[in-house]
């Protein structure tokens, strides 16, 4: 099955996309897009990727589930389409930026901007049915995706991974923390902001880090 993916992606990932688990994988999510409504429109299951090539990515930030409202998702962790309420994860996130570098927060939730300066957002789980949050969770997207980790963990240096509550601080060890800057953090929903995501620093030592190593900070 050829997988549309960005070619860089696409040449990186090549082995992933001819394993059993990912045509079985395909095949499930074909079917669901086939029988009613998934979340992100189709064309949009793989936008993180489309808007930060392999060769850009210098910064991951890892997500769990797309949105699962009407609208919401469009493929970057995070993220919504412009003229969609900012949702109170992204709000926290805004906070903490607006603390820690001084930016103004902006009036879109859309992070399209910051994937295509090397920020990759990447969802553990691609896709997902109208509100039923983590109904495509264990289809095979997480072996994907953990692939994806580790295929950047390897083939790249001085990367900075974003790991925010307790799933995506389980996806630590596929990340070699000798070549690599690893951010942990809680979560910043509003449940557990206060409990440390409000306060954490990641974005200025994010660009500090890329500085020390001769790469272009990110503008937040």
């Amino acid at each position: 099955m050829k997988v549309q993916i960005e070619p860089s992606w696409e040449a990186v990932l090549k082995s992933e996309f001819e394993k059993e688990y990912f045509k079985k994988l395909a095949e499930t999510v074909r079917d669901a897009y086939l029988k009613g409504p998934v979340y992100p429109p189709p064309q949009q299951v793989f936008n993180a990727f489309t808007l930060c090539p392999f060769d850009n990515v210098k910064v991951v930030i890892l997500g769990q589930d797309p949105y699962h409202g009407p609208n919401q998702a469009h493929g970057l962790s995070f993220s919504v389409p412009d003229g969609v309420q900012t949702p109170p994860s992204l709000q926290n996130i805004y906070k903490e930026i607006q603390s820690d570098i001084g930016t103004p927060v902006p009036a879109s939730g859309n992070l399209e901007r910051w994937a295509r300066q090397g920020v990759l957002l990447l969802n553990a789980t691609l896709t997902v049915l109208p509100a039923q949050a983590g109904s495509h969770q264990g289809l095979g997207w997480e072996e994907f995706t953990d692939a994806v980790i580790k295929t950047i963990s390897e083939h790249k240096e001085h990367v900075v991974f974003m790991l925010w509550g307790s799933y995506a601080r389980s996806k630590a060890s596929l990340i070699d923390w000798e070549k690599h800057l690893v951010l942990e953090a809680p979560h910043p929903s509003p449940l557990s902001a206060h409990r440390g995501f409000l306060g954490c620093k990641h974005f200025s030592q994010a660009n500090q880090y890329l500085k020390e190593h001769k790469l272009e900070p990110v503008e937040w």
